[in-house]
C-alpha cells in the first residue's frame, strides 16, 4: 500500500466567455469508485479536463495530496490515467504500436511497457486482436484499447468520462465489471449521464446539474431520498400528457390495459397509484428535478 490518495476539489467555478460551466464545485475523494452522474451539459467533461490537467479553473483549486495541481500538474500527471468523452484512435496502427507509442509519450521504460502491454491486452482480452489495424475495430473494443492506454502506467487517479456512450448493451456490461475489478488501491472516476452505468459500479455518486453539485453520498443514501415516494399508475394513454405536466414521470410503459406509469412524487398520485421500491433512477430523478425547481437539496 502507498500513502493515502486525497483527491480535493475546492470551491472550483470555470467560466467560458460569459457562461460558467462549473460553478463553486466541492468534493473531497479517496479510493473507490466515483460515480459522477448529471445530465449532458451539466459540466462533467469540463470537471474532468480540470481533474486530468487538462485545463485551469477560473476559480479555485484542486490538489492531489495537498499539492496545487494547476500550479504544479506534474505531481499527478505521473500517477494520473484519462480516457476522454472524444478519445481518438489512429485508425492504421495496430493495438499494440498504439500502445507503445502512447507508453513512449508517457515515458515508460520500453521493456517494462512492453510487458505492461502484454498484461493489459490479457485483461481486455484483445490478444487476438493485437495486430489488427484499430480502424476494423468495433466501438467496445476501441473503448477497451482507451481504457488500456488510461491504465500503461498503473495509475492512482484514473478518469474515464462518458465510456460506455455507443456500446452494445453486452459491450456496455463488460465494460463495467471492468471498472469495478480496477477500483483496488485508486480512485477511479467515472463521468456519464446514464444511471445504470454508476449503480453497477460506484460505491460513492456525486450528483451534477447546471455546474453545480446537488449531493455526493452513497447509492444506499440516494435511495433513502426517495423512500415511500415512488409509485405506479395504470392510466388510459390520453390522460398521459396531462399527468406528465402534473407529475415527475420517471417510466412509461404501454401494456394492453393501458399505460403503466412510474411516478416520483411526494404524495400518493391519484387514489389508484401503488407504492413501489425506488431505484437510483427515480432517487436521480428526484434529486435534479427538485434543483431545477429551486429546491435547495
Amino acid at each position: 500500500m502507498g500513502k493515502t490518495m486525497k483527491l480535493e476539489i475546492a470551491d472550483v467555478s470555470k467560466r467560458y466567455k460569459n457562461v460558467w460551466g462549473l460553478r463553486d464545485f466541492s468534493l473531497t475523494l479517496a479510493s473507490g469508485v466515483w460515480g459522477l452522474l448529471g445530465p449532458n451539459g451539466a459540466g462533467k467533461s469540463t470537471l474532468m479536463s480540470i481533474l486530468a490537467t487538462v485545463t485551469n479553473p477560473t476559480e479555485g483549486k484542486v490538489t492531489w495530496n495537498g499539492i496545487d495541481i494547476g500550479t504544479s500538474p506534474d505531481e499527478l500527471r505521473p500517477v494520473l490515467g484519462y480516457l476522454p468523452q472524444d478519445f481518438g484512435i489512429y485508425p492504421n496502427l495496430s493495438a499494440v504500436e498504439f500502445l507503445e507509442y502512447l507508453a513512449a509519450i508517457k515515458g515508460l521504460d520500453g521493456k517494462l511497457a512492453r510487458r505492461r502491454i502484454d498484461e493489459l491486452l490479457q485483461v481486455f482480452n484483445l490478444v487476438e486482436a493485437r495486430n489488427r489495424p484499430l480502424g476494423g475495430y468495433s466501438g467496445g473494443m476501441k473503448q477497451r484499447v482507451g481504457l488500456a492506454q488510461a491504465l500503461l502506467n498503473d495509475p492512482k487517479l484514473l478518469i474515464v468520462d462518458e465510456p460506455t456512450v455507443g456500446l452494445d448493451p453486452e459491450e456496455r456490461v463488460r465494460f463495467r465489471n471492468l471498472l469495478s475489478d480496477l477500483s483496488g488501491d485508486r480512485i477511479v472516476i467515472l463521468s456519464t449521464h446514464i444511471v445504470s452505468d454508476v449503480e453497477a459500479t460506484a460505491t460513492e455518486i456525486a450528483i451534477i446539474s447546471d455546474g453545480r453539485l446537488l449531493i455526493s453520498a452513497v447509492p444506499e443514501t440516494l435511495l433513502q431520498s426517495v423512500e415511500n415516494k415512488v409509485w405506479e399508475r395504470v392510466i388510459p394513454s390520453v390522460d398521459l400528457p396531462t399527468i406528465r405536466q402534473q407529475y415527475l414521470v420517471s417510466n412509461v410503459m404501454r401494456r394492453s390495459d393501458g399505460v403503466h406509469l412510474r411516478i416520483v412524487a411526494d404524495c400518493r398520485p391519484g387514489a389508484d397509484a401503488v407504492p413501489m421500491v425506488p431505484t437510483l433512477e427515480d432517487a436521480y430523478l428526484y434529486c435534479v428535478t427538485n434543483q431545477k425547481a429551486g429546491v435547495a437539496q
